[in-house]
This record gives C-alpha cells, structure tokens and sequence, in this order.
C-alpha cells in the first residue's frame, strides 16, 4: 500500500485529486511519520496553491522537518506567493525550525518581491547570528533584496565585503545605480566590473540602457547603447524596447531607422515591446507614415501596439484618423483596456475634441472600464477647455469617491479645471487640501490666478511657494509676467524679469520675452516693447509680433503696426487674424484703400476671417454659438429678449460703441453687426434657460470686443447676474455694472 502511495505521489503528472486519495490513504494508515511521503504531499499541494491544505496538513504532522517545511516554501516562492511564503516561515519558526542556508535566499526573495524592509532586515540579523551572513549566496541575496527595496546604500556596503561577485550581482548594483538616475556611479561600478575581470553580458548593458531611459537620461541611454553594440554585443529585445523611447525623445530620427533596420534582420518584428517602441518612437519623431507602416504591418494586434499607435495619432495632431482606429477596434470587439480608453481620451481632450471627451468618458464607464489616476486629469482639462462645470463637478465628486483626489496630478488638474471654469475661489480650496502640492501644483494655481487677473494673488503664491522649498522655473515666472500684464504692472513686471537669471538661474525663453513685450505695448509703451524684441538672443516667433501687432491694433500705432504685420506674414502666412489686426488698424484711421488691399490678399490666399464662437453651458448640455449664425433652436428667443435688453440700455443712457464696427457701412448696420456678436448671443440664451439669479459662464474664441464688454457690464446690473466670460486674454467677472478686469484687458 506504501508503494502505490509513492507511486501516485512520484508520478509527474500527479493531480491534487490524487493527492486528495493519497492524503486520505495516509491518515487511514496513519502513516504521518513517512516524512518522504508527506514532504512529496506537501510539495504537491504547494505547486498547486491549496493553501488550506497545506496548512492542515503541515499542523497534523507530529514532527514536521525542516525538509517538509523547505518543499513548501520553494514551491511558494517559484509562483511568487511570498505572503505565503513568509507566512510559512513563521509557522516554521513556531514549531522549533531555523531556516538554512538553502532558506535564507528564499526568505529575502520574498521580502525583496513585497517590499518589507522590516522582515528583510530581520532575516539579515538571523543570517548573521547563525553564521550564514559569509555565505555569498546568502550575501548575493541580501544584496538584492536591500536594492529592492531602494536602500541602495546598505546593499553596497555588503556588496563591498562580497569576496566573490559575479555578474549578476554587478549588474545589479549597476542597474539600480542606473535606475535611480546616478549616472557617475554607475559607469564607475561598470568600469570597475571589466577591471576586476568579470564580463558584462546582456544584463548589464540593458539594466544601464533602461535605467538611464527611466530617469529621462536619453543621451546616457543611446550612448550605452552605442557603446554596447562597438563592444560586439547583440541587442535582444529587451534592449531595443528600453533604447528606442530615448531615441524617440532625442527626435534621432537616423538612429531610429538604423534600429527599425535591425530589429528586421534579427526577426523581432513578433516581439511586441519591439513593436510598440517601434511605434512610439516613430511617433514621438513626428513620422505619421512610418508609424502607420509598422503598426498596419502587425499580424497579430496586441493592445500595447494600438496603445502607442493612438498615443502617437494624438501627437502629431491626428486626432480624427486616431477616433477612427479606436471605432474600428472597438467595434471589432477587442478588450480595449484603461490605457487605450485613456489614451484616447487625452488625444481629444489635447486636440480640441473637449465634446468627444467627455462622451468618451461616459462610453468607458459603460464598457466597465475602471478609470484610474491617469485617466481623470486627461480629462478634467477638457472641461476646463469649454467651461463645462457641472461635468467637472461630476468628475471631481468620481476622483473622491475612487479614492484619487489625493493625486498630486488629479489635484492639479482640477485646480487648473476650476480656474478656467471661474470659479478661483474653488480653484484654491482644490489646492489648500493638497497633502503634498508640487511644482505642477503651484504653477495651476498661479496661472489661474494669472487668468483672473488677480497678480497680487499670484505675487502673493510665488513668495509662498519658494518657502516651502520649491524652486521655481520656466513656467512659474510665465505665469507671474502674465499676470503682470494683465494689469499693466510694468515695475513688477521687469523686477520678476530681471530676477529669472540673477536670482533663480532661469534663462528667459520666448514666452517671456512675449509676457514682457504684451505687458509694455498693452500700457502704450510699444517702442520700448519693439526695442525688446530686437535685443533678444534669438529670432522673435509669431507669438512676439502678435502680441506687437494686437496693441498696435488697440493704441492704432500704424507705423509699428506695419513692421510687425511684415514679420508676421512669412512665419504666419496661412493666420487670417493677423491681415485683420492690419486691416482693423487702417480701417480705424479711416484707411479704406490700404484696407480693401489687405482684404484682397486675404481672397487671394483663400483666407477667410475666424469666426466669433462662444461656449455655454446650460444644465448638462454646452452650446456652441457663432456670430451672425440663425441656426440655433432658440435663436428668434434670444433675438427678441436682446432688443429688450437693447432699448433697457439705452434708457439707462448706454448705447453702441460703433466705431468698433471697422466695416464702411451704414450706422443701423453697425448696430445690427454690433447684436450678433457671439458672447451676447450666449449670455441671452443663459438668460432665458436658468433661474433668476443663477451665475453664467461664458468662452470666446477671441478677444472680447469693447462693446461686448460694455453690454455685458448693464446686462449684470440689469438682471442682477453674475457673468463670467474667459476670452483669448482673460477672465472677465461682470457684476453689478462693473467687471474684474477694471476696463483693462
């Protein structure tokens, strides 16, 4: 009967249902104290994982060894169940058993694999009290484990004291060193590898190559990578996976192709790492059509390719043919995972497509798909594009209840979400309960400050930020000038200017030039703002000129005006806004010919003017107007309740700023142009679908003309309304006939 036991257990294709037979075999011939024959049972049911069984089994035997207890543990431990593993340690320890120099290994895989720095250490003191401590693999082991664990200092320490290191052990200390971006210590410890006489394998160069690619080190990575091939080493997989997204990031669209090159003559096209870095790459070197080619080229899709494939439509800016691909793939029927729906997601969110978002959203949530930490600030932008609030509610009340408020990056985007939508007063509050802000943090509020046109705010939030110990940069000074020249503060403009390089060691980029020149020429200073522009170290882009060219459009300054419009058609040929801005400035001075010239060339380049769009939301629906546009359901409403409005007006004493109108036309016709300007039409259509007393926020694609202004600035005094109107320069908070921007934007 013992034989057949043996037999049954020994058979390599063993089930627990004859382990079950076997174990009932034992306890009825109570044969517990055949420790080969519980030992093999007991490694039957640990390969298997019958934790319950195991545990019964090993609390049954009367003397269990310290072999029953290793078969286990090992078993655990291949299918890396460490809790179990540990677990099954404790039980040992409780029955009188010390692990051995077999075990010990084992124990800190699992404390390396969890985590626990705690029971790590304390298996180290055992180790060391026992004896073992000396053993290089007991050491090699530790060494590990202390890395695992990120405590990079004390696994160099006994790595230090290791008589014997191999390879493994070097390219571990290499690759961690690698990892936590320590680039010195890294080529030094591989360098003193060769020089002890251990060789590098494939091991080492791709823990260096990945190391350095996850630490944003693309220069470090592609060098060791270079350095990895003149030492005759053959790249597998791995590596090419980990090299490529650093050759995407260096836009090294020639060492790019050369790997492309490789990776087919190796044949790791089914590799799919291979693949997916192969698209991203491709992606992030803005080669749409090599990208399309290696993804079209897949024989099996496999759902990281389609991943970078819509990451990578979204940054070239085609953002249609990605909803294309993600509708096919959908319908298709393939399990689309958090990744793809968010990648998606942020691709309409980026380009645009702030609709498409958030009906994305609502698709995901109905396909079960969990959004995560990535997912929300993806989209919380996208309301904050469109001002649609009560979405942002919505998404901000599902980040709390998940669990995921407390995210550095959902916080901030729902700082930045809050601020465009103008509530800054939520805006702040979203930033107070922030447990750990970080520069990204301070930079949303600020900016949204800088929105409001509140620069003591933001003043006040850049002195509180650098005493909290972080240091700020580009962006940071971006938006203390913006908020400068909202306000036309031209001293503490130029004090924070002049401080971004003495003080903080921050270079002035292109936007700051233009923070500096919008902030002079805004106040009437344009030929102190033009003598910026030609001192700076480097070619002014569009962005410096139109800003020139938008004041010298408000202070009708032609001569300057002129100057700029010259540099900007060759670098804008293709904007019609800027023919406009010129146009505008000789229509104001009554300049018709020189006017009807710019307009012709306008026809000739097939250039139309941008329309005036406003965005609303009323309820859960956002409504899109267009100047001049009937097509909208309520539009004979909206017209009738503007001409009541109108003749309140002008009652009160207000009537149209027409010499806004720069068209050679009758002055009724000013007045009816004047009506059908776009932020009017959507500040009615709010009037006449929300409750008396309820706030309005309104977006428009352009500048807000001067009427506008003053008409929105009577309509919140006459219907008792606060309205909110964010325009390509700022926020406006009309109420009570008046506006936060002080009639200065």
């Amino acid at each position: 009967m013992i034989h057949a036991i043996s037999q049954c257990l020994n058979s390599t294709t063993a089930y627990l249902l004859q382990a079950r037979q076997a174990h009932a075999n034992i306890l009825k011939l109570g044969l517990f104290s055949d420790t080969y024959l519980t030992t093999r049972l007991l490694s039957i049911y640990a390969n298997n994982l019958s934790f319950s069984e195991v545990n019964l089994l090993l609390s049954s035997l009367p003397h269990p060894t310290l072999f029953s207890f290793s078969a286990v543990i090992h078993a655990f431990a291949r299918s890396f169940h460490f809790n179990h593993v540990l677990r099954t340690l404790s039980q040992m320890g409780s029955r009188g058993l010390v692990p051995d120099g077999y075990l010990l290994p084992t124990a800190m895989k699992a404390c390396a694999g969890l985590r626990f720095l705690k029971q790590g250490k304390q298996v180290h003191a055992f180790a060391s009290v026992s004896g073992f401590a000396s053993d290089s693999i007991v050491m090699s082991s530790l060494v590990h484990m202390y890395l695992k664990c990120d405590q990079i200092g004390d696994a160099h320490k006994l790595f230090d004291r290791m008589p014997d290191r191999d390879v493994v052990v070097w390219s571990a200390m290499i690759a961690s060193y690698s990892r936590h971006g320590l680039v010195d210590k890294a080529k030094e410890l591989f360098s003193k590898m060769r020089n002890e006489g251990v060789e590098p394998n494939l091991v080492s160069w791709n823990g260096m190559v990945a190391g350095f690619n996850n630490n944003g080190l693309y220069d470090e990575a592609v060098m060791m990578f270079r350095m990895m091939l003149l030492d005759g080493f053959w790249p597998d997989g791995s590596t090419v996976s980990c090299v490529l997204p650093a050759v995407g990031y260096l836009e090294d669209m020639v060492m790019g192709a050369q790997i492309h090159g490789y990776v087919i003559k190796q044949g790791l096209e089914s590799d799919k790492f291979v693949v997916s870095a192969l698209i991203d790459m491709y992606g992030k070197c803005g080669h749409a059509s090599e990208m399309s080619q290696v993804f079209d080229e897949v024989h099996e899709m496999e759902i990281g390719s389609l991943n970078a494939f819509l990451t990578g439509l979204s940054r070239n800016g085609m953002v249609d043919t990605a909803l294309e691909v993600f509708k096919k793939f959908k319908d298709q029927e393939i399990e689309l995972n958090v990744v793809t729906w968010t990648s998606i997601i942020a691709s309409c969110s980026q380009n645009g497509k702030d609709m498409e978002a958030l009906e994305l959203f609502r698709d995901m949530q109905a396909d079960g798909v969990e959004p995560n930490a990535v997912t929300i600030p993806s989209l919380i932008p996208a309301c904050g594009n469109i001002s649609a609030l009560t979405h942002g509610k919505e998404i901000h009340c599902f980040s709390l209840r998940k669990g995921i408020f407390d995210d550095v990056y959902v916080g901030s985007a729902l700082i930045d979400m809050y601020a465009k939508c103008g509530r800054i007063q939520l805006s702040r509050h979203c930033f107070d309960i922030l447990s750990a802000p970080n520069l990204v943090s301070w930079n949303a509020v600020m900016n949204g400050y800088a929105m409001h046109g509140k620069a003591k705010e933001t003043i006040e939030m850049f002195h509180m930020m650098q005493q909290s110990g972080h240091k700020p940069d580009s962006i940071t000074f971006t938006c203390v000038l913006s908020a400068c020249a909202q306000n036309g503060l031209t001293e503490e403009g130029w004090h924070y200017y002049n401080s971004m390089s003495k003080e903080h060691g921050v270079e002035p980029k292109m936007e700051h030039y233009a923070c500096m020149v919008t902030l002079l020429s805004r106040v009437g200073r344009l030929e102190e703002a033009y003598s910026i522009i030609k001192e700076m170290p480097f070619q002014p882009d569009a962005c410096i000129w139109g800003a020139l060219l938008s004041s010298c459009r408000v202070h009708n300054n032609l001569s300057l005006g002129e100057i700029a419009a010259e540099k900007l058609f060759p670098l804008e040929p293709d904007n019609p806004g800027n023919y406009i801005l010129l146009s505008n400035i000789y229509a104001s001075k009554g300049m018709w010919d020189e006017e009807n010239t710019i307009r012709e060339a306008m026809k000739r380049k097939g250039l139309r003017k941008n329309p005036g769009y406003s965005w609303i939301e009323v309820g859960h629906k956002v409504h899109m107007l267009l100047a001049g546009d009937q097509s909208h359901p309520q539009m004979k409403e909206i017209l009738e309740k503007l001409d009541k409005l109108n003749m309140e007006m002008k009652k009160s004493g207000y009537f149209p700023k027409t010499n806004f109108v720069l068209q050679d036309v009758e002055e009724h016709d000013k007045e009816q142009i004047l009506c059908g300007h776009s932020e009017k039409l959507a500040v009615v259509l709010g009037l006449l679908n929300t409750s008396p007393g309820q706030p309005l926020q309104v977006i428009k694609n352009l500048r807000i003309c001067d009427d506008c202004h003053a008409v929105i600035k009577v309509i919140s005094r006459l219907e008792g309304r606060e309205i909110f109107v964010r325009d390509t320069n700022r926020f406006h908070h009309f109420k009570d006939g008046a506006c936060s921007c002080g009639d200065f934007w």
